[in-house]
């Protein structure tokens, strides 16, 4: 497998240099990036489903085990701060359960009926978009998982860093394959394979938000402010969209119970809370073709 070739570049590592350490990593990790960049019709093949599904009151799911189930289950629980998601929208199943999250759970991975088991267990339905995430192509907990998926009627999405094997296409709907090559230190997929994966987890949950009007211009009007760290973000991002001054942004988000988004229509159309909410949902959530009426955005 290529991700447990050894890396010609760091050979000898343990003899080098700490600079030329760094160095051969910053030209690793330059691989992982064109990598991911040589698979982007692939991603959007993938995101225009996952929006697909969430127009049709689906979920996104990840599975994995490991560092691709950690990435996992890291990218779903940012959705629901980022996007105010409701916590069922997008989730992340790990191999070994939460426990895993912080210590290895040994032999978890190899185990594909405990991937199907927890397919059963999270009722997934044809509504719903599985994206399976193992750098090596070959995980039994996350094949487990995507068969038992695609069986149900499932979009099934499978992410490694190696090329497809043929028989994955009888339970795989899409593939997202960079290949980033061996690794730095030999079979470690936690650095380019995990950089490579982080940075499709990231496109295909911001994207997708994107798609579903939770952006507005490059501002998350959807933000959930549950820390003073995002209050202060909401009122900004109230300020960037109407002009108002900061005490007027923070009194108006106060009305919309901390929601940016409610807080703009607010201002922009002198309507309260309620009525916001109204003409947001009468738009399905977004922002710009409110804000356009009368006026250029």
């Amino acid at each position: 497998m290529i991700t447990e070739q050894r890396n010609p570049n760091s050979t000898d590592i343990d003899l080098k240099s700490t600079a030329e350490i760094v160095q051969i990593f910053h030209e690793e990790d330059r691989k992982a990036v064109e990598a991911v960049t040589a698979v982007s019709d692939a991603i959007v093949q993938a995101v225009e489903s996952v929006v697909a599904a969430f127009r049709r009151g689906g979920r996104l799911f990840y599975v994995g085990a490991g560092t691709s189930g950690r990435l996992g289950v890291m990218d779903a629980s940012e959705c629901q701060p980022t996007f105010s998601t409701a916590p069922e929208m997008v989730q992340g199943i790990i191999a070994g359960g939460d426990v895993a999250l912080r210590r290895a759970v040994e032999g978890e991975e190899d185990k594909s009926e405990r991937g199907a088991q927890a397919i059963r267990e999270q009722q997934l339905t044809p509504k719903d978009v599985l994206v399976g995430i193992a750098s090596s192509g070959r995980t039994p907990y996350v094949l487990g998982a995507l068969k038992e998926a695609y069986a149900i009627g499932v979009t099934t999405i499978f992410l490694s860093c190696v090329p497809p094997a043929t028989e994955l296409k009888e339970f795989v709907t899409h593939f997202i394959t960079p290949i980033v090559g061996p690794e730095v230190i030999t079979g470690s997929t936690r650095l380019k394979a995990g950089t490579a994966t982080k940075l499709v987890l990231n496109m295909l949950t911001t994207v997708s938000m994107v798609k579903m009007g939770k952006v507005y211009n490059n501002l998350m009007v959807d933000v959930h402010a549950s820390n003073a760290k995002l209050v202060e973000r909401s009122i900004r991002i109230v300020q960037a969209v109407t002009g108002v001054e900061a005490a007027i942004a923070e009194a108006t988000l106060a009305q919309a119970a901390g929601r940016a988004k409610v807080a703009i229509v607010m201002l922009s159309k002198a309507m309260n809370a309620n009525d916001a909410i109204a003409l947001l949902e009468k738009h399905r959530g977004f922002l710009r073709p409110i804000l356009a009426e009368g006026r250029d955005v």
